[in-house]
């Protein structure tokens, strides 16, 4: 599958879309990720594919679990 080279405009999915990117360069499930950042695997999915509005604290869950700074999450 091509990734595309254009940004989606929408934050939700930009957003969502970085975090399946850097899960999946750890070899990381959503299942896994959900149980190490102690949300629910819905939830990530729901992240992954813009649909949900993320609050500043499940960021910071999610990048704790991941190891990386919450500003990763964001580039």
């Amino acid at each position: 599958m091509k990734k595309s080279s254009i940004p989606p405009k929408d934050p939700l999915q930009a957003f969502g879309r970085r975090l399946a990117e850097l899960r999946k360069e750890q070899g990381i499930s959503q299942e896994q990720l959900a149980y190490m950042s102690g949300v629910a695997r819905s939830y990530v999915s729901g992240v992954e594919r813009g649909q949900r509005n993320i609050s500043l604290i499940n960021i910071t869950r999610l990048a704790e679990a991941l190891q990386l700074p919450a500003s990763k999450l964001l580039e």
